[in-house]
């Protein structure tokens, strides 16, 4: 049998605070900084760190992955979800301009994604292949996956079997948000089970 263990982490507050950014590609704040750091302790032992490639995750990735000494990989499938012409809004600014459709995509995401944006089936298989890709390259270790509280949310509904019409409202991912997942591969299967979420 092998044992993965899974940290994700959601990034901590990109520059220009609170709004819908799905490939809006803003840095980390200063105090998107100070939050990722206070979310990683010395205790923390990984072999691997997986990233998804917009700025926000990647930098801290990065810098932790160049003072562990340990390997980086970018994952392209684990990028925040598209919210098309709502990017670079706040949820104010799209109530303002989207009246209903806010509330409608918050009550079901499924069927009621921002216009132009990625449909929410979509970004769930395109999130699951990259996570998947990530436990068989790297099954038997110990790994952080530094991502976004949308990917954060489609692995979690896989995980724990919540409808996709539930995902986004289902449970608080904020910035710095852990999750522990651990996979155990044996003869009797796959065992996927959330070990821990902390917001």
């Amino acid at each position: 049998m092998t044992t993965t263990v899974i940290d994700l982490i959601r990034h901590g507050e990109p520059e220009g605070g609170q709004m819908f950014r799905g490939s809006k590609d803003d840095p980390l704040s200063d105090l998107g900084w100070q939050q990722m750091t206070a979310a990683v302790t010395d205790r923390d032992q990984w072999d691997i760190i997986i990233s998804s490639p917009m700025q926000r995750c990647q930098h801290f990735a990065r810098q932790l992955s160049e003072q562990h000494r340990l390997p980086l990989h970018l994952e392209a499938d684990l990028r925040e979800i598209g919210f098309g012409e709502w990017e670079g809004m706040t949820g104010d600014q799209v109530r303002a301009s989207y009246g209903e459709k806010l509330q409608q995509f918050w009550a079901d995401p499924v069927n009621a994604h921002p216009p132009g944006g990625e449909p929410v089936s979509d970004f769930f298989e395109r999130v699951l292949r990259g996570f998947e890709r990530c436990q068989q390259t790297f099954d038997g270790q110990r790994v952080l996956v530094v991502c976004h509280g949308g990917v954060i949310r489609m692995i979690l509904a896989s995980v724990l079997g919540i409808p996709l019409e539930k995902s986004f409202t289902g449970f608080a991912v904020p910035y710095a948000c852990r999750s522990r997942i651990q996979i155990d591969r044996s003869e009797y299967g796959v065992f996927r089970s959330l070990i821990s979420h902390q917001p």
